[in-house]
């Protein structure tokens, strides 16, 4: 019978060749939401599960939340990958705004400035990934004023 993964669970053999291995199993909802007071959701994967190599984000957006009416962002090398699990997020990639439904992936160059959006009428989830870097902020470039509230 598998076990449950209702509680935090952290394995770790890297001597005795063990098929226990080295993994780590966490429930999203006890991972922290970094947003605070803004609405929805936004849980780091990468830093709760101790990953070495892949950054994980999870964000839930309710509707009329995200980037429109505010700043974008671009990177100085990461590339991104979304994929919107449900609903439909408008995503401003350049000067191109796009609709994209769940069950879609969206790849982002680290150039290309980026912001994303849920016009509504429903709750929309997505998963961002890309490489773990050392210093995920000095990587992130904002771009003022990048989608204003009337587009």
């Amino acid at each position: 019978m598998p076990a449950s993964a209702d509680a935090s669970t952290v394995a770790r053999d890297h001597d005795s060749g063990d098929a226990m291995g080295d993994y780590t199993i966490k429930p999203l909802g006890e991972m922290p939401d970094v947003l605070g007071n803004y609405p929805g959701e936004m849980r780091m994967i990468t830093y709760e599960v101790d990953a070495e190599q892949v950054a994980l984000t999870f964000r839930r957006m309710p509707p009329n939340t995200g980037g429109k009416g505010s700043y974008g962002h671009f990177h100085k090398t990461q590339e991104e990958l979304y994929l919107v699990l449900s609903g439909t997020l408008q995503f401003k990639l350049g000067e191109t705004v796009v609709d994209v439904p769940g069950g879609t992936a969206v790849r982002v160059s680290p150039e290309t400035a980026r912001s994303v959006w849920n016009e509504g009428p429903e709750d929309a989830e997505l998963v961002i990934a890309s490489l773990k870097i050392e210093d995920p902020s000095g990587d992130s470039v904002a771009v003022p004023n990048f989608w204003p509230a009337g587009d």
